[in-house]
């Protein structure tokens, strides 16, 4: 049983690996992007996918895997809809701010731009946590 629990949780840490390399070797590594939100691939999506997977695994088709791929569902939806509109309106906003006077300028904070997931990111990320889990299972 601590499979379902454990197996999802590693595979986020390791998607999460993989996204660091992708940065590092594309030279955008920050270490911002350890905590923080967006890129290839979703370490989200590979951990809700792995979570639903692992449930099919031990329980099959049940009333808790319904509830994993439901919650899995809003939790890819929510970022690829709501954090790209994050996303926009934090660019917006610090073009705006850097626009302001000088003296004004430095009394809003820098908003963070990297937020939302593509499509391709999240599917990405939903595989190699369906995959994965499999693999380990």
């Amino acid at each position: 049983m601590y499979k379902v629990f454990l197996y999802p949780l590693i595979i986020a840490v390791l998607v999460h690996l993989i996204k660091m390399l992708i940065d590092i070797t594309k030279k955008r590594f920050s270490w911002s992007h350890l905590w923080g939100y967006g890129g290839m691939p979703s370490s989200h999506a590979a951990l809700v996918a792995s979570l639903a997977t692992a449930v099919y695994l031990y329980e099959g088709v049940s009333v808790a895997f319904g509830i994993a791929v439901v919650f899995a569902l809003v939790i890819i939806r929510d970022a690829l809809g709501l954090r790209s509109y994050l996303s926009e309106h934090s660019r917006i906003l610090n073009k705006l701010i850097k626009d302001l006077p000088d003296e004004e300028e430095y009394k809003y904070p820098h908003l963070e731009e990297r937020i939302a997931h593509t499509s391709f990111q999240l599917f990405v990320g939903a595989i190699l946590g369906i995959v994965i889990t499999f693999l380990l299972f």
